[in-house]
């Protein structure tokens, strides 16, 4: 357990799960959000912070050595699926301060927490196979 988020979240197999509120409160103390979606899904839609840190998921057991080790961590995705197993796989290469933001973007949105919209990069479909970029539509 790591002493930074000790006391937050939801602690599950040693693992902590923050809430977009707490994570907010997070990085007002000093942690960092690190974005692991692609890019074509950051140009979409991106959290309002003045220092977020990307590192998609495709190249993040390449580059996570590049990360800093001096500041509490936060990991987010579209929905905290990748930036679990990237919080997992952090913990594993001897990472101690690190959480995940439970709900990634889509949790961030919905609790009304300041979100950066393309509307022109936005994807639309009507199920997973068929989406398409919004303005080819």
């Amino acid at each position: 357990m790591t002493s930074f988020f000790a006391g937050q979240g939801s602690v599950i197999q040693n693992m902590v799960h923050l809430t977009p509120r707490e994570a907010l409160d997070a990085i007002g103390r000093g942690a960092l959000l690190v974005d692991v979606r692609e890019d074509f899904m950051i140009e979409m839609k991106v959290m309002s912070l003045p220092e977020i840190l990307f590192l998609p998921r495709s190249r993040f057991t390449e580059l996570y050595e590049g990360l800093p080790r001096d500041r509490p961590l936060i990991l987010a995705d579209c929905v905290g699926l990748y930036s679990k197993e990237a919080v997992a796989f952090l913990l594993a290469h001897g990472f101690t301060e690190v959480a995940n933001l439970n709900g990634g973007i889509s949790a961030w949105e919905e609790a009304g927490l300041p979100v950066t919209v393309d509307p022109d990069r936005l994807w639309t479909g009507s199920c997973m196979c068929q989406l398409r970029p919004r303005r080819d539509s």
